[in-house]
C-alpha cells in the first residue's frame, strides 16, 4: 500500500465547536473571515455537510475512521481510538506519507496511538499557557454558566492554538520530501468564550442578529439546561456580548488559517497540496436559549459543518448543495493519495463531486445521519468534569433519559429525529430552516415519517458493525496441557 505517483500533500485544519454559519463563505452577515472565504473561493464549499456526533471526541473518532460512533462504541469523551483500530493518519503513515501533528491536542487517540500515527507531534515553540491552564475566574455566576470570560490581556503568552500555528509555520518553512500530511487540530472557538484585542472588540454588539428562540415542542434536555444553568437570567445584551466574543474567536481562527496558508504558499508546495478545513461540531450560541452543546443535540447549529476542500489543482469556486457526511473525509483523502483503505468503512469519496459538483446530488448521498446520546444505565462510563461544567455532569447522571440515544436523518428538504426515550421530530427545512416546528404525528406527513423510519432502519442494520480486517486462525494451538484421558469422567 503506497501513495500514487502524483499523490498530493495534505494540510488538514480542524477547529473545535465552529458553527458553519459563523463564516462568511457559509452566509454569515457579520463574519470577518477573509482567509477562510478565500480558501473557499479557491476550492469547494459543502453546503450540507453534517458531523456524525455532536460532541468532540466521538466526532473526531468518526471522521478519522469513516465509522459511525456506534460501530465501535466511540460515544463518549473518554473512549478514544485504540491501537487495534484504523485511523486516517496512521493509514497514510503506513502507506509512506510523512505525518506531522502540530500541537498537543490529545482527545483523538488512546495512549500509544499518536506514536503509531505521526512522525512528529507537539510544539516547535512551546505553548506557555494552554486553554485549560488559564485561570478559572469568571466575572460572575451568570457568566460562568455561559462560559464567558470576555476580554483577556495580550500578555505575550503563547496559548495552544498560537503554539500550534507557529509550529505549522516553522514546519512548512522546510517541509520533508513529498508526500506529507500536516494535521492541525485546534481548540478555538470552543468555550470558554474569551479573546484578546483586536478580536474582542472586532464585532459590533448591536449588529448581532437575534438568536433562535426556544420552541414550544422541544426535547426535554433544553428546558432542563435552561433551568439548571439559570439561563433565564441572561439578558439579550449578554447574549449579544457572548456571541460577539465567539465571532471574535472565529476571526482569530481565520487569521491562524491565513498564516498557515501563507506559509504553505511560501514553501512552494501550494500547487501540490490539498487543504481540508472542517470542524467537529457546532455551538448553540444562544439559539433555543442554550449555550455550548449536549450529547444528544441534533440541531443544525450543532451538526451542520463548515467543510471546505481546496487546492492541489482541484477545481475552484464551487459550491456543492448535496448531502455530505464527515465520514466522507477519509475515503476522499485516501483516493486523492492513491491509497487503499485497509478496513471496512462507511464514507464515500467526494472526488467525483469535487470534479463535477453539478451532478445530481443524490448520486453521492440522499441522506446524512448524525447520532448521539446513550442508554439510561450508562452513567458510570460518562466523564466527570469540574466547575463550571459540573452541572452538565450532574444532569447527565441524574436525568439519563434526557440524554438518551438520538439519531437525525436529513435529506435536502427534511429532517427526521428519532429519540430512544422521547417522541420523534420532523421538520421541513424549506419552510422552517431552524427546525423549530415539529410536524411529526400530523396525518399529512405520515408517509414522509415512514420513509425516514425505513431509512433509519436500513442505516442502522447496514452500519451495525464491521468485520475486523485481521483474521484469527480457527482451532489455534493452545499452550496449556490437555487433561489426561478420563480426567473429567465421574
Amino acid at each position: 500500500m503506497t501513495p500514487s505517483e502524483n499523490a498530493p500533500n495534505f494540510v488538514i485544519i480542524v477547529p473545535d465547536q465552529l458553527r458553519a454559519d459563523a463564516l462568511g463563505c457559509f452566509g454569515s452577515p457579520i463574519a470577518r473571515t477573509p482567509h477562510l472565504d478565500a480558501l473557499a473561493g479557491a476550492g469547494t464549499v459543502f453546503e450540507q455537510a453534517y458531523a456524525q456526533h455532536p460532541v468532540c471526541s466521538p466526532s473526531r473518532a468518526s471522521f478519522l475512521t469513516g465509522w459511525y460512533p456506534h460501530v465501535r462504541g466511540h460515544r463518549t469523551l473518554t473512549h478514544l481510538l485504540r491501537a487495534d483500530e484504523p485511523n486516517l493518519l496512521r493509514i497514510l503513515k503506513d502507506a509512506g506519507y510523512h505525518v506531522a501533528m502540530a500541537g498537543t491536542r490529545g482527545d483523538h487517540f488512546a495512549p500509544g496511538v499518536t506514536e503509531l500515527s505521526a512522525h512528529e507531534y507537539g510544539f516547535a515553540e512551546g505553548a506557555e499557557l494552554t486553554r485549560e491552564q488559564r485561570p478559572k475566574e469568571y466575572p460572575d455566576e451568570v457568566s460562568a454558566r455561559l462560559f464567558y470570560r470576555g476580554r483577556i490581556p495580550d500578555d505575550g503568552l503563547i496559548d495552544h492554538d498560537e503554539g500550534a500555528v507557529r509550529t505549522a509555520e516553522r514546519w512548512l518553512a522546510e517541509p520533508p520530501t513529498r508526500p506529507w500530511v500536516l494535521f492541525v487540530p485546534l481548540f478555538s472557538p470552543h468555550n470558554p468564550f474569551q479573546a484578546q484585542e483586536p478580536w474582542f472588540s472586532l464585532h459590533d454588539r448591536d449588529a448581532i442578529p437575534d438568536a433562535v428562540p426556544p420552541q414550544p415542542d422541544e426535547p426535554g434536555f433544553k428546558e432542563l439546561i435552561r433551568q439548571r444553568y439559570g439561563l433565564g437570567r441572561v439578558t439579550p445584551e449578554m447574549w449579544r456580548e457572548v456571541t460577539a466574543v465567539y465571532h471574535g474567536m472565529v476571526s482569530r481562527l481565520d487569521d491562524h488559517v491565513g498564516r498557515i496558508q501563507a506559509a504553505l504558499r511560501a514553501s512552494g508546495s501550494s500547487d501540490d497540496t490539498v487543504s481540508l478545513f472542517f470542524s467537529d461540531h457546532g455551538e448553540y450560541m444562544g439559539d433555543f436559549g442554550l449555550i455550548e452543546k449536549w450529547p444528544s443535540s441534533m440541531d443544525a447549529c450543532i451538526t451542520r459543518d463548515p467543510l471546505i476542500i481546496s487546492g492541489g489543482r482541484l477545481p475552484a469556486g464551487q459550491r456543492y448543495q448535496g448531502m455530505t457526511e464527515l465520514v466522507d473525509v477519509l475515503p476522499t483523502v485516501l483516493e486523492l493519495a492513491g491509497v487503499q483503505a485497509p478496513h471496512k468503512h462507511f464514507g464515500r469519496s467526494l472526488l467525483p463531486v469535487l470534479r463535477e459538483p453539478g451532478r445530481d446530488p443524490r448520486e453521492h448521498r440522499e441522506y446524512a445521519v448524525t447520532e448521539g446520546g446513550g442508554l439510561a444505565d450508562e452513567g458510570p462510563v460518562l466523564e466527570q468534569v469540574p466547575y463550571p461544567y459540573e452541572l452538565k455532569s450532574e444532569l447527565l447522571r441524574t436525568h439519563p433519559r434526557l440524554v438518551g440515544k438520538a439519531v437525525a436523518v436529513r435529506d435536502m428538504e427534511w429532517t427526521y429525529l428519532w429519540r430512544l426515550y422521547e417522541p420523534p421530530e420532523l421538520y421541513h427545512r424549506g419552510d422552517d430552516p431552524h427546525e423549530t416546528v415539529n410536524l411529526a404525528g400530523r396525518p399529512e406527513h405520515a408517509e414522509t415519517e415512514r420513509r425516514f423510519e425505513r431509512e433509519l432502519l436500513r442505516w442502522q442494520v447496514a452500519t451495525s458493525d464491521v468485520v475486523p480486517a485481521d483474521r484469527d486462525p480457527r482451532f489455534p494451538e493452545v499452550a496449556l496441557p490437555r487433561p489426561a484421558t478420563g480426567a473429567y469422567e465421574r
